[in-house]
């Protein structure tokens, strides 16, 4: 059972309700019979006053267990019991992954020398908060060595007989730390707000997927590839877009992909998408940071060299020639905005770097709203056809 299933939230509310009917009971014996207070034990030792404490002690901690979970479900902050305890470990391996061609490369490298196809099952959403039309399957990266769920969502077209030849772009949805999988589709809400403004012709039809990001318990990985650790990064960009490419209809070229995150997700958009531009073409990153330290439990803050390499300022500054990428970059002042605002400045032709100015927390409910906007800019950078 997934901790942010209804019976999870049910139970919580049925041992609330339970413990105060335990304390009602218990200091109902020093109640009024016939208008008279009773005084039938009038001494009643340290026994009685333990049960009293105990009593207490029971109506909070149900109390705060409950509102952990309706704050939980609201934020989707954690998935499972695995990763709220920090046993989650989704690193199979740590391979040497081959040699990065891009996603053109990847395709023809699997043209010339066919490999099996990642050819996935799907069911229902493990989790309640997220809508019963997005898929998910359990991928086991063969580049990577990680494990994880992928939650893919396909846009109303795809279904649509008049549209069965044709394909479409896609953009990777990663989640904050802590955050899950399920976030962009349940709290964030991504699939109420776009699919409307799809069927309008307002937003691009685009495939959803979004990727296990935590795959440590305890720890950002920083969506990096770290020896000896995690491939994150071999997971996200090359083991979730193959089996993308392998199971739907989607675009074979990386000028029809993009990212999309927030906070350490929001970092990871801008990396990823700067790091690899023959395999991205825009990123949107909301409340995210240049510096990997901004995530103080981030592997690559914690060495040297990656947290100088793995800063999405310093890969566009030390690009061999501009990349052809375009970032939205969405921040308030402390809180992104100042690194928006660097990457503007050092962007060169053809990257490009739209800064957008918040003012909300660094909570989902700022970046919820901004899910709408930024997907009409993601438009006009990957636009239908």
């Amino acid at each position: 059972m997934n901790l942010t299933d209804t019976p999870v939230l049910v139970l919580t509310i049925v041992l609330f309700v339970a413990s105060l009917a335990l304390a009602m009971a218990q200091w109902g014996g020093r109640g009024v019979v016939f208008g008279r207070i009773r005084t039938a034990e009038r001494r009643r030792g340290p026994l009685r006053a333990l049960s009293y404490l105990g009593t207490v002690l029971l109506c909070q901690a149900t109390a705060v267990a409950m509102v952990f979970v309706v704050v939980n479900n609201e934020n989707l902050i954690y998935d499972s019991w695995g990763d709220l305890l920090g046993t989650s470990n989704h690193v199979r391996a740590v391979p040497v992954p081959p040699k990065d061609g891009g996603l053109g490369g990847d395709q023809a490298a699997a043209s010339a020398s066919p490999p099996a196809k990642v050819i996935q099952s799907f069911h229902a959403p493990d989790s309640d908060a997220v809508p019963r039309s997005v898929q998910q399957t359990d991928l086991k990266g063969r580049l990577s060595g990680v494990d994880g769920e992928v939650l893919v969502w396909t846009p109303p077209q795809y279904d649509d007989p008049a549209h069965k030849d044709r394909t479409f772009p896609v953009v990777e949805l990663l989640a904050g730390y802590p955050g899950a999988s399920s976030t962009w589709f349940g709290t964030m809400e991504v699939v109420a707000q776009l699919e409307p403004l799809m069927k309008s012709g307002q937003v691009t039809p685009f495939i959803l997927v979004s990727p296990r990001v935590n795959l440590l318990g305890g720890t950002d990985t920083g969506c990096a590839d770290i020896p000896g650790k995690v491939n994150a990064e071999t997971w996200l960009s090359r083991d979730v877009p193959q089996m993308v490419l392998d199971n739907f209809r989607a675009d074979r070229t990386a000028d029809r992909w993009a990212l999309a995150g927030y906070s350490a997700g929001a970092h990871c958009a801008s990396r990823l998408a700067l790091a690899h531009p023959d395999r991205y073409r825009a990123a949107i990153s909301m409340s995210g940071y240049n510096d990997p330290i901004g995530e103080s439990t981030s592997l690559t803050a914690k060495d040297p060299k990656l947290r100088e390499t793995a800063n999405p300022l310093y890969l566009l500054t030390h690009a061999a020639t501009p990349p052809n990428v375009a970032l939205w970059v969405s921040g308030k002042k402390g809180d992104g905005l100042e690194d928006a605002t660097a990457l503007q400045r050092a962007a060169k032709s053809p990257t490009t770097v739209t800064p957008v100015e918040t003012t909300g927390a660094h909570l989902t409910s700022t970046w919820k709203p901004l899910v709408g906007p930024s997907f009409k800019w993601l438009t006009g950078i990957v636009p239908p056809r």
